[in-house]
């Protein structure tokens, strides 16, 4: 990572950073009518970070733990180290084998595709969090950082059907500091990013570059605005690759946007009902 990135992304105020998603999490689950909010623990580095975060902001926090055959077992037993960090008790976690559910989609669905079969685990999980959250009157706290979301790396009303992304506008190498910030050990901090969804599948290496690297492309061009070639010198890496990073954003937009509703009437359902004039 560039010097002049790491500064702008890595010398920032920790505490402040906490402080401010902390309260914005208690207030948003205030202002939602809710009672408490829930997170999809996996033990990796983003919902760890959110699982601490969301134990600061209220004492009704629940943790889902949600493991599969793919399921790495120390991302489990990393798991439960962070309920122990947050002193969860049995009283607010569980844990749910997904194999048996996933199973029965993909025998309906009739396929074996490892990325079919890995979006229906993504997707069986929100539907368990959305479930446990309702039955508690709790709000489902996502676990999404900056890099992912703006690559577009995750599961489309999977891993991305959530109510609030507290850790959204950080970067991967951000949340990575933040956990340290945060007590959170360092063998997951510095455990190599994985969604688990198959076996040996980890984020570097499908999208074919380092986190560090990737969040230096990403904010050199969509923050900076900065050209490929710049970026290419700056960061020393092949002008292919970069155009591989801009082309995933792109591609990924509907990922991060509501459906797509074609507009017929003088208002429809999307632009022109973000800020209504009138509610009546």
């Amino acid at each position: 990572m560039p010097d002049y990135v790491r500064k702008k992304l890595l010398l920032v105020d920790f505490d402040k950073i906490t402080e401010y998603l902390v309260e914005r999490i208690r207030e948003y689950i205030k202002e939602s009518g809710k009672e408490g909010g829930i997170v999809g623990l996996s033990g990796g580095i983003d919902s760890s970070v959110t699982a601490v975060l969301l134990s600061k902001a209220t004492k009704n926090a629940y943790f889902l733990l949600m493991p599969s055959s793919s399921t790495p077992h120390q991302d489990l037993q990393h798991a439960y180290s962070i309920l122990k960090l947050v002193n969860a008790t049995e009283k607010n976690y569980s844990v749910i084998n997904i194999d048996e559910i996933t199973s029965l989609f993909s025998k309906a669905a009739g396929t074996d595709d490892k990325l079919v079969v890995g979006n229906i685990k993504a997707r069986v999980r929100m539907i368990l969090l959305y479930a446990f959250a309702q039955k508690h009157n709790y709000l489902v706290v996502g676990t999404g950082d900056k890099s992912e979301l703006m690559l577009g790396y995750f599961t489309k009303y999977g891993d991305g059907g959530v109510d609030i992304l507290p850790i959204g506008d950080l970067y991967k190498t951000q949340v990575r500091a933040l956990g340290l910030h945060l007590g959170i050990p360092e063998e997951i901090v510095k455990k190599p990013p994985s969604p688990a969804l198959w076996e040996g599948q980890t984020a570097e290496g499908e999208i074919g570059l380092d986190y560090e690297t990737i969040d230096s492309i990403l904010y050199l061009k969509f923050e900076e605005m900065l050209d490929e070639e710049t970026i290419s010198k700056m960061t020393n890496t092949d002008i292919s690759l970069i155009n591989r990073i801009i082309k995933m954003v792109k591609t990924s937009q509907h990922k991060r946007l509501p459906p797509e509703i074609f507009r017929l009437s003088g208002r429809a359902i999307n632009s022109d009902w973000r800020y209504p004039r009138q509610w009546g």
